[in-house]
């Protein structure tokens, strides 16, 4: 009690600058948004004691979907969201009644997520940009000494966020907004600036239903696809946030998506009837929750407790600077651009097409700039597997196979990976592969290179066969099946910018054992300066008719 009790009321004084400033984002009355999120952790706090999702993860309104939230009150009104919203947490219910959204992340890969989310992160930020150089006493010159005194202001304030946020994001993450926050209401006393103004709306319950044109068959058909669309973003989210929050839970407890997914779809269902937005686990406010000392959802009591003082008087909100907000929320736009580093990780192709995913949110909107790319994706895809003599059919039968229940989200073209019941791990099976057939040795290499060089620790394990042996180059002991050859993997891809680069080889054959070795090196950044391993090798391979298999792979550094 005392440490959730804690952690809920610093997590609910952070909750409120980027609760207000999506409200702003979105176009919503703030204190809708306030209520939004005190009704969601309620309704988490509830719900965690028979379907609890993850342990710490604190609910609020999503940045991600405000420019979403925004798009549909242009498009059919402000009095038409709360059916919008209810249709939205229909089809959310749909997906956790059956667990639909493990097929959903088949069809969206993460990597166009973050595309995404960086197409919204752009946006947002340049909504709050006008707010660090907007004065009160607008004139027709534009560069006045109150500007510039503004922007100065609004410049000081973002670098101190930064470098409090650089110092204390992993010990006291919520610390850097509270300063930010109190520092620009102490500065308000002595310097006019413009603030936050609020608009007082009424709290009531209605039923969620569309009025106007909206009750026409095209306008409901166009509904219906923008309500798909939140609620695709808004799951989609919540399962990337679940994994996330899994890491950083105090006791290490799993979390469950789609017990989360239940979660937010009752809020979601709650909020139509009063207006309310749509809600999910943030990553800022629960990793805040984290680290002030939260260990169960009963911290979302004291968060909900401390929105609900600031509900009950509004009148505190206006004592917010607007550039304070507008410095949190461009922290926040960049944050989810900066999601694009993770993503240069899968290669170069998913970094590209992100990337254009990314300006075509930003550009044309978030439905259009999905779709576009999603459709672009397909194709190339459809492209590389006939560039490969694969048949339409067989393209088909993948296609269609990708969704069946048997084939694990972490499968590759090279293994198949299944649950063990007896331990709970995972087993990784070398599949067949018609395509490998047709390779050279050389060939194969290339790809075990290629994986080690794009960090694609599951397609290099790929190469090995079910039962290969490997000592690594920096390992200190015999690595012998999947498990721990994949292990061995991941430290390596720990160091920075680690890549490969083949010098020579020889080959010998004997019968349908081919040996490879020579001399290759690792390279990698160290404090900014490369650090070169220079090493010698031994692949014994082995030719099928399911294509080429790594048996055993020897590596270790040249003597100094």
């Amino acid at each position: 009690m005392r440490r959730d009790a804690l952690a809920g009321t610093i997590t609910g004084l952070v909750a409120i600058p980027l609760t207000v400033g999506i409200c702003m984002m979105s176009e919503y009355p703030i204190q809708t948004g306030l209520a939004t999120v005190i009704f969601a952790c309620i309704i988490g706090f509830l719900a965690s004691f028979f379907r609890p999702g993850n342990h710490i993860g604190v609910p609020g309104v999503a940045a991600g979907l405000a420019p979403v939230l925004a798009m549909g009150i242009h498009n059919f009104g402000f009095e038409n969201m709360p059916f919008l919203i209810l249709m939205a947490s229909a089809m959310q219910a749909m997906v956790w009644k059956y667990k639909l959204e493990v097929y959903i992340l088949k069809i969206v890969p993460s990597y166009l997520i973050e595309g995404l989310l960086a197409g919204v992160g752009l946006r947002i930020a340049v909504k709050f940009l006008p707010y660090t150089y907007d004065i009160v006493n607008e004139g027709e010159v534009f560069w006045t000494d109150d500007r510039v005194r503004m922007v100065m202001i609004s410049s000081v304030a973002l670098m101190l966020f930064l470098y409090l946020y650089k110092r204390y994001s992993k010990t006291f993450p919520g610390l850097p907004y509270l300063l930010v926050i109190a520092g620009s209401v102490w500065l308000s006393f002595h310097i006019e600036l413009p603030m936050l103004e609020i608009d007082h709306v009424p709290f009531e319950i209605a039923i969620p239903m569309p009025t106007g044109e909206a009750v026409k068959p095209l306008i409901l058909a166009e509904m219906i696809l923008y309500a798909a669309m939140l609620a695709l973003i808004d799951i989609i989210e919540q399962v990337m946030s679940n994994a996330a929050i899994e890491k950083i839970d105090p006791y290490q407890r799993k979390s469950d998506s789609n017990n989360s997914l239940f979660a937010i779809w009752l809020a979601n269902l709650a909020a139509s009837f009063f207006g309310g937005m749509t809600n999910l686990d943030g990553l800022a406010k629960s990793s805040t929750n984290r680290m002030a000392g939260a260990v169960s959802k009963l911290s979302l009591l004291f968060v909900a407790g401390v929105l609900g003082i600031t509900l009950a008087y509004p009148q505190l909100l206006t004592a917010l600077p607007e550039f304070s907000l507008a410095v949190l929320m461009i922290f926040t736009g960049w944050k989810m651009i900066a999601g694009l580093y993770h993503v240069a990780l899968h290669g170069k192709y998913a970094f590209g097409i992100s990337m254009f995913c990314g300006i075509l949110v930003f550009q044309l909107g978030i439905f259009e700039g999905l779709i576009i790319t999603l459709a672009l994706h397909s194709f190339i895809a459809y492209i590389i597997h006939r560039h490969h003599d694969t048949p339409t059919l067989e393209i088909l039968r993948k296609f269609i196979s990708a969704f069946s229940d048997r084939v694990h989200p972490h499968a590759t073209e090279h293994m198949e990976v299944n649950s063990d019941p007896d331990t709970g791990g995972l087993t990784y099976t070398t599949v067949e592969n018609h395509s490998a057939e047709k390779k050279s040795l050389s060939q194969f290499i290339c790809d075990w290179e290629t994986g080690i060089n794009s960090h694609n620790v599951l397609n290099v394990v790929g190469t090995y066969d079910v039962s290969g042996l490997l000592w690594g180059t920096f390992a200190k002991d015999l690595r012998v099946g999947h498990f721990h050859i994949k292990r061995y993997f991941e430290h390596l891809f720990e160091l920075d910018r680690v890549i490969v680069h083949f010098d020579s080889a020889e080959v010998r054959q004997y019968n349908d054992i081919f040996i490879q070795s020579g001399a290759y090196s690792f390279s990698f950044f160290k404090k900014e300066k490369v650090v070169k391993i220079p090493a010698r090798y031994s692949f014994v391979c082995k030719k099928e008719k399911t294509g080429w298999y790594i048996l055993e792979h020897h590596s270790s550094e040249f003597p100094g």
